[in-house]
């Protein structure tokens, strides 16, 4: 069976007329035409009626197959809620035919929008064509109406397009403030381009993904009340302050070495690290304290996870002896001999390893004692 279906997705034909949806049959489709053209002769709507009685009586005449013709309607405004309304409409259609054949169907509409309906078609019944009935001189500007709809309506496209014509629209706007206020325009001109570039950057690495899944991250560890949070801006500052005092010992190496001129990079470096390693390492062991707490407040502590400060404390232990023992001998700067340096070594390594090895065996042993037998 062949069934002729004129979609109608803003229901012009229900709300306009008042008839009850679906309309089966020839006779009532053609009803229901005359109806709505005599209400409102300008709808489109009352082309695809006509068109399809039109269709119904060639495929009749052309045909050996059964053929039915049928209107279906969905719901002035949300295109979902209307493409439901539709689908409901079908089902009672194809349940009054009650056709042992297949229904196979062939869609009439007035435009791009009502053809949104046809994977909802689809998935009750195979379809064998669609005839668009639009008015000639007006076919081109209802599908530009339609592609622009829809794009604005996408998020990621409106975002795209709409953005940076906003800020290209907002340059006239601040040159008259700027004016206004006397700022010099080239200011305003140089942060405008900056904006764009930004904007540009990010859409062109994929990092708004990154920033919004960082935000929503940061966001979650505020409203869980996890101490991981605190120790890490704790431990940013320290970070900061461990510059600065890097910062100072190179100042200090590079006034006793070099007379305030400039000094080797291996000897800056070293002067660097030798200042900052200690407040580094007290971060380290700060964010890896709260690290643990919330393991341990989550139920999902394990002994190893004790290795962090220990491995902290070793590392920060080797970095300031070895960048120490770089440094030549200056007044309130720590310097470190060969002997120094090798006991600073086998310290490091021997906290790492006994860390390692205690921990390793604690939580083995827990495992052993919370496994049934």
């Amino acid at each position: 069976m062949l069934l002729v279906l004129c979609v109608d997705l803003d229901d012009d034909l229900g709300r306009k007329t008042g008839r009850e949806t679906p309309v089966i049959g020839r006779d009532d489709v053609t009803a229901a035409a005359v109806d709505l053209a005599t209400v409102d002769p300008e709808d489109s709507d009352v082309n695809v009626l006509f068109q399809g009685i039109n269709v119904y009586e060639e495929l009749t005449e052309t045909t050996d197959q059964n053929v039915e013709i049928a209107a279906v309607t969905g719901v002035d405004g949300s295109d979902v809620q209307a493409n439901r309304k539709v689908g409901e409409e079908i089902d009672r259609v194809l349940a009054e035919l009650s056709a042992r054949e297949e229904v196979r169907a062939v869609i009439i509409t007035d435009g791009a929008q009502d053809e949104s309906v046809l994977p909802v078609i689809r998935s009750r019944m195979p379809i064998d064509g669609v005839r668009r009935v639009v008015v000639r001189q007006a076919q081109n500007l209802e599908s530009m109406y339609y592609t622009i709809k829809q794009v604005l309506a996408d998020p990621e496209t409106r975002g795209t397009i709409l953005v940076p014509l906003g800020i290209l629209l907002l340059i006239y706007p601040l040159f008259v403030l700027a004016n206004l206020f006397e700022i010099a325009g080239a200011m305003v001109l140089g942060l405008i381009s900056a904006l764009l570039g930004l904007y540009s950057l990010f859409r062109g690495l994929g990092l708004e993904s990154t920033i919004d899944a960082t935000a929503e991250r940061a966001r979650n560890v505020l409203y869980a009340g996890r101490v991981m949070l605190i120790t890490h801006v704790v431990a940013l500052a320290l970070l900061v302050i461990g510059g600065v005092q890097g910062y100072e010992t190179l100042e200090i190496v590079r006034s006793a070495v070099g007379g305030g001129g400039p000094i080797t990079v291996g000897t800056a470096l070293a002067a660097f690290v030798h200042g900052f390693v200690r407040w580094a390492a007290v971060a380290g062991i700060t964010s890896s304290l709260g690290q643990i707490t919330d393991e341990y407040l989550a139920g999902e502590f394990r002994w190893r996870y004790l290795n962090a400060p220990f491995y902290v404390v070793a590392i920060a232990v080797v970095l300031y002896a070895l960048s120490g023992f770089f440094l030549p001998p200056i007044a309130g700067v720590r310097t470190f001999t060969l002997g120094d340096l090798a006991l600073a070594l086998a310290a490091g390594t021997l906290l790492g390893v006994l860390s390692t090895l205690t921990f390793a065996v604690a939580e083995s042993r827990t495992d052993r004692a919370v496994d049934p037998v």
